[in-house]
């Protein structure tokens, strides 16, 4: 084997090694901000951080982390915060909650690559922006699939005269608006953690 191809291999190797570092440190952090997430307080919400490091990742790492992250951030969520739907409809339960993670950092990552080529704080803004968007809405497809006559029960016992009202005002509105506005206040710090990721590549 050449020496150049030696050195390539082992940048090759020290890349690969880096990124399967980041994504180790971010997979944690995912576990960890989404267990907590009921101790991240707005008054009477809870503010979710977990798609933080969703969108560092996909930036960072590209469409396989980020799906990856999506993945555990679901994971998390099934044994954590989903008993309620569980009793419901495991299957649905299992279906939706991963899906809209792994969509969440797909989409992440896809809509990066995608404006990233005019410049990484467009980047960075656009994957910070639909990353709460596709989790929320694939949370509502899965709603409107699989769980609709329960969540129709429910509306009318919290006083909505319907379900769609109950979805969104009683269910998703103020913590999607919530996740969307962390998101994209984080923008600032998000462009500058991978800046600095991207050089140190």
């Amino acid at each position: 084997m050449s020496s150049s191809q030696e050195v390539f291999n082992l940048l090759n190797k020290k890349f690969d090694t880096r990124k399967l570092v980041t994504c180790a440190i971010l997979t944690a952090l995912v576990i960890v901000l989404q267990a907590m997430g009921a101790f991240i307080r707005f008054g009477t919400f809870s503010v979710s951080l977990v798609l933080v490091p969703i969108v560092i990742g996909a930036a960072v790492c590209g469409i396989w982390t980020g799906a990856w992250l999506g993945f555990v951030f679901g994971l998390v969520v099934l044994f954590t915060d989903s008993a309620l739907f569980m009793a419901v409809s495991v299957p649905g339960t299992i279906i939706t909650v991963l899906l809209k993670g792994i969509l969440a950092g797909l989409a992440s990552a896809a809509v990066y690559r995608l404006a990233a080529s005019v410049n990484t704080t467009v980047g960075t803004v656009a994957a910070a922006f639909i990353c709460p968007v596709v989790n929320t809405g694939v949370f509502l497809i899965g709603c409107n699939i699989f769980f609709m006559q329960t969540i129709t029960q429910w509306g009318a016992a919290a006083g909505f005269d319907s379900a769609g009202k109950f979805l969104i005002f009683g269910m998703v509105g103020v913590n999607f608006l919530l996740e969307l506005a962390v998101n994209m206040i984080l923008s600032p710090i998000l462009v500058r953690l991978i800046s600095i990721r991207k050089k140190n590549v």
